[in-house]
């Protein structure tokens, strides 16, 4: 787990200022670790701000095993919907440092509202990643507590936790939590497509009008499902932020330190009551946008070849390398424990036990319902009669 803090000075070892010019061809985007693993010591936002992180060694390498990890995880789920053992899976596949970056900056008093992807940021709350697994094997609805973990369910309809976070940072301020260095914040996730719903805009007008303490993580993988960026907005999506009032930023979604340390700025302002800002992490999608997707019949594989050489992973691992961070030792180690850990998850995934139908009526109402009742006894009485018949 990495715990810097973007507003220190980074150790003169690691690297010089230069251009922040990057994946986003013209449009500038805060980056602070190249593709090919050279470190940058601080980036500037479009309204000024300057990001920077200050690591230690450890932090750095825990943040690379982060990312081997959720990333190992994400590829057995994949697995095994594929063999039939979950009934749908959204990859994170090339949206680690995204993840992992914005998930490791929240801070534990914090709140995260998040899509059906955020496997990477589930993971930083310390929530079991079998969790989300239960609910796309149709076993359970996803049984972690919000409120435990500061992390609420996954939320199936596009852009409908981006209201449901705003109604939350609401009530942070009506509760006087923020204004101090411990006061709290909320973070939503979407897709570059959401931003194209009413849902999401609307969230932008209540959060703006009633200076929510919320950032908006915006996920821009490049495709909503199979339609490509271009379908969705005529500017980049950063820039909407201004016509809602408040700020926006695009961060080298790719990159896990410039995730981390704009996640933490926009937190930390919001906490302290400057109000909600749009944070554009701009990545990409590597695989399907779910299981039931054919990426291959709306992109060209010149198109991901492109990509893969931004791979979030292997920028890490690069720079620690080159900073002899890290060894070959470290690394066949993290990769050991990958395998160990996404093992254990097949296990326990096919070792989940099917739920008996009548438990659905267990949990609708917390003191029961005469009417429900009626129901239950209807629903034993329809699945009494199969028994011992030939259907």
């Amino acid at each position: 787990m990495a715990k810097g803090d973007p507003g220190g000075t980074t150790r003169g070892r690691r690297a010089a200022p230069r251009s922040k010019k990057g994946a986003a061809g013209n449009q500038e985007l805060v980056q602070l670790l190249t593709p090919d693993g050279e470190r940058i010591d601080s980036a500037t936002g479009p309204d000024g701000t300057e990001y920077r992180v200050d690591f230690t060694d450890e932090e750095y390498r825990g943040l690379y095993r982060d990312l081997v990890l959720v990333r190992k995880l994400d590829a057995e789920a994949t697995a095994l919907q594929r063999q039939g053992e979950l009934g749908l899976w959204a990859s994170l596949l090339g949206q680690e440092a995204a993840q992992v970056g914005s998930g490791r900056a929240l801070r534990t008093q914090d709140m995260a509202f998040p899509t059906y992807r955020e496997h990477g940021v589930l993971y930083c709350r310390g929530i079991d990643p079998i969790m989300p697994l239960g609910l796309f094997r149709g076993v359970d609805q996803g049984g972690w507590d919000p409120n435990e973990f500061k992390f609420n369910m996954y939320t199936i309809v596009i852009g409908a936790q981006t209201l449901h976070a705003t109604g939350y940072a609401m009530g942070i301020t009506m509760d006087g939590k923020v204004g101090t260095d411990d006061g709290e914040a909320a973070i939503a996730y979407f897709g570059d497509g959401a931003t194209s719903q009413g849902d999401v805009n609307e969230a932008f007008v209540w959060a703006s009008v009633f200076n929510a303490p919320l950032v908006f993580f915006c996920q821009n993988n490049q495709y909503a499902i199979s339609e490509p960026l271009e379908r969705q907005t005529r500017v980049p999506l950063y820039q909407r932020a201004a016509g809602f009032g408040f700020p926006g930023v695009r961060v080298d979604g790719n990159d896990v330190l410039a995730s981390y340390a704009v996640t933490r700025t926009a937190l930390d302002n919001a906490r302290h009551g400057q109000g909600p800002s749009l944070i554009e992490a701009y990545t990409y999608r590597m695989g399907a946008h779910t299981t039931s997707d054919d990426p291959t019949r709306y992109r060209i594989a010149s198109e991901v070849e492109s990509w893969q050489a931004k791979d979030p992973i292997a920028r890490v691992k690069a720079f620690l390398e080159k900073q002899q961070i890290a060894d070959a030792a470290f690394f066949a180690e993290v990769d050991e424990q990958a395998r160990r850990e996404s093992v254990h998850l097949r296990e326990r995934v096919l070792s989940m036990p099917n739920p008996e139908p009548v438990t659905m009526f267990d949990n609708v109402y917390p003191n029961g319902s005469p009417l429900l009742d009626e129901q239950r006894a209807q629903f034993n009485r329809y699945m009494e009669s199969f028994e011992g018949s030939a259907h």
